[in-house]
């Protein structure tokens, strides 16, 4: 055992996450460039045509890695070359961290930077297409035809006031991990964990038993992402983050908070149930590190993204060693699981005066024979069915722990809104969340200042 945790902690990748601002210049011949209001735009690189030298800028998330990206943008571009003969490629690029990224871009777009393509956190896409800045790709899908590639949440996920604005490449999703020898040694058996009384008899277990030794028995996230771990309780039990209501003092009808409904208040009792028994919310978080640790027993993550893969023994020795549910607890076995799922998009900003060339690069991403071993390499869940079940999945099962377990949850996963005034929600939501871990409010008094707070922020 000592062996597998040294080999995951010399192979584990940082968990932090960085962007990777990538300028691409090509010379192509003449084009015609709309203005900012064309939401296609139209590059002419028909042979024949004068030769102009065009700057094509993408601002790319890069996950920690600033040469992840030349595994899909290379032969991306190289088929994009294939495609247009005329045309020749120079790339540079710069990297900036998660936490300045969103700023930046929102500086360049609101500045009218000629930024021709960009990767966006699900999360933001509201407050992007919201304030104008990215194109209407509803034209573009149309004639691409291939929508219904794409699971259907993930697809959606993509849709501002029913246009399209971004296309998620691909996502992730949480469940339950667990070290087989530390519930053997406690007592637990796994399939307790499935519902809300066992995982606290878990927890209970675990901690007399493994307390001792320096070793909590659950992971309870207390981070800026908090919310993400308690909107699943919400959804599987009918809830929602927010609502459609008429009577709206400028839109008519708008979103609402709802989150404070019967279901969200049982969701955050059951994470007031957990408190109780003495499980301890997590300020910092290590998105999985510490569970490789073997600081936690029991852990509800996205973890698949920093397993080392790079060969099939990982994956098999990984899963001799570690279990994993692929589910949320449920309050009872009649209840249908959810998840949460994150992720990248790509869009194509208003800024951009060469549209067609930028979503004829995504489109080459995006194809499953191209995205796919991309995917596979860093263990990302894909948003794409063939990718997911079809034959490109046949080598991600080869290397990527439980990647059939994870690929079933994508199905019963939902989104956060696709709304601008979200991150300003969550942030009220996890103030909630915050007064509930530490005895000063009850749930439904958290959940009622959290909604009122987001009724105001959203105009009501």
């Amino acid at each position: 055992m000592v062996v597998l945790v040294l080999h995951l902690l010399q192979r584990l990748s940082s968990a932090r996450t960085f962007f990777l601002t990538l300028g691409i210049v090509f010379l192509v011949p003449s084009i015609y460039c709309g203005t900012q209001e064309d939401t296609q735009g139209v590059d002419d690189v028909s042979p024949g045509s004068k030769t102009q030298n065009i700057t094509l800028t993408a601002l790319l998330e890069d996950q920690g890695d600033p040469t992840r990206w030349k595994s899909l943008i290379e032969p991306a571009m190289q088929k994009l070359m294939e495609r247009h003969p005329d045309v020749d490629v120079e790339i540079k690029y710069t990297t900036s961290p998660y936490n300045e990224t969103r700023l930046k871009i929102l500086s360049a777009l609101e500045s009218k930077a000629p930024v021709d393509l960009i990767t966006i956190d699900q999360i933001w896409l509201g407050e992007f297409a919201g304030k104008g800045l990215l194109s209407d790709l509803s034209n573009f899908t149309e004639t691409w035809g291939r929508q219904s590639d794409w699971y259907q949440t993930n697809w959606d996920g993509g849709i501002y006031q029913d246009k399209v604005y971004g296309i998620w490449a691909w996502t992730d999703v949480r469940g339950i991990w667990y070290w087989k020898d530390m519930l053997e040694e406690s007592g637990v058996d796994p399939r307790s964990l499935m519902t809300w009384e066992g995982y606290i008899d878990a927890a209970r277990k675990l901690n007399s038993v493994l307390r001792p030794q320096g070793i909590e028995g659950v992971h309870l996230t207390g981070a800026s992402h908090s919310p993400d771990l308690w909107y699943p309780y919400l959804w599987m039990l009918g809830g929602e983050i927010v609502t459609m209501k008429q009577g709206h003092p400028m839109k008519g009808a708008y979103w609402y908070p709802s989150f404070n409904g019967t279901e969200g208040v049982r969701a955050l009792n059951f994470i007031k149930e957990q408190i109780d028994a003495g499980i301890l919310p997590q300020k910092h978080h290590f998105w999985g590190e510490e569970f490789l640790n073997r600081k936690f027993a029991v852990m509800i993550e996205a973890l698949q993204h920093h397993i080392p893969i790079t060969t099939p023994l990982n994956r098999t020795y990984f899963e001799q060693n570690v279990g994993f549910i692929p589910m949320f607890p449920v309050p009872d076995h009649g209840t249908r699981t959810s998840t949460l799922m994150g992720g990248w998009e790509f869009g194509v900003p208003m800024t951009s005066a060469h549209k067609d060339l930028a979503w004829e690069l995504i489109t080459i991403m995006l194809e499953p024979g191209m995205l796919g071993p991309y995917l596979t390499k860093h263990a990302n869940m894909p948003t794409q069915i063939p990718i997911g079940e079809g034959q490109y999945s046949l080598e991600p099962r080869k290397v990527v722990p439980y990647y059939d377990p994870l690929v079933s949850m994508i199905a019963k996963g939902d989104t956060r809104p696709s709304i601008p005034e979200y991150p300003q929600m969550a942030e009220f939501i996890k103030e909630a969340l915050d007064v509930v871990y530490y005895g000063t409010k009850s749930p439904q008094e958290a959940l009622d200042d959290a909604a009122e707070k987001s009724a105001k922020a959203l105009g009501w």
